[in-house]
């Protein structure tokens, strides 16, 4: 059988990625926002996630430093806010100024909540492992806030959909698509 694919140079093809801006500093006057498309989830029990750094990225020595950071989910309404931390620099300029986003301190630590951010996911730094380009620093969540609207009123059961989160597609932003099935619905009984 011939093929139909072409080889490409080695590289991160994993797509789409989570959009998020990472909140942090630990007084008001070090607080910064960076845009990471290099995070994710690693473990359930206990809730482990990682965000990958650049370490001469501006916001790398605050969050060595002070082993915090808010990992801010965007919407979006966010989308335009998260490109434009993407491509300036904390180190030149107030992010949080600048944006008119809002920075609220998190329930657990000291680095900032995005106000705007449907949901925010407060992590302490557990562990930072230098892996080329890239720097990870593995995390423990240690508190999820999530924004009331997107409670379901009847069962007060979080609905995430309502979020309408975006991902990063190889240079793209784009909103999560409609939905084609829930766990297990390739096995579900067909009525």
């Amino acid at each position: 059988m011939v093929s139909s694919k072409t080889t490409l140079k080695a590289g991160n093809m994993l797509n789409p990625t989570p959009v998020v801006m990472v909140s942090c500093g630990y007084s008001i006057d070090e607080y910064n926002i960076i845009t990471i498309a290099w995070t994710g989830t690693l473990c359930s029990e206990p809730p482990l996630c990682y965000i990958s750094i650049r370490p001469q990225r501006y916001s790398y020595k605050i969050i060595k430093e002070n082993r915090e950071f808010v990992i801010n989910l965007v919407n979006d309404k966010l989308s335009a806010y998260a490109d434009w931390c993407g491509v300036k620099t904390g180190a030149q300029v107030d992010k949080f100024e600048a944006t008119g986003l809002t920075p609220v301190r998190g329930s657990k630590i000291s680095a900032p909540l995005i106000l705007e951010s449907p949901v925010n996911i407060e992590c302490k730094v557990k562990e930072i492992i230098p892996l080329g380009s890239h720097d990870m620093f593995l995390s423990e969540i240690v508190a999820v806030d999530a924004d009331k609207s997107l409670f379901n009123p009847k069962t007060n059961a979080l609905e995430l959909k309502k979020a309408n989160l975006v991902s990063y597609s190889h240079g793209n932003y784009f909103n999560l698509g409609k939905l084609i099935g829930k766990f297990g619905f390739s096995v579900e009984k067909k009525k």
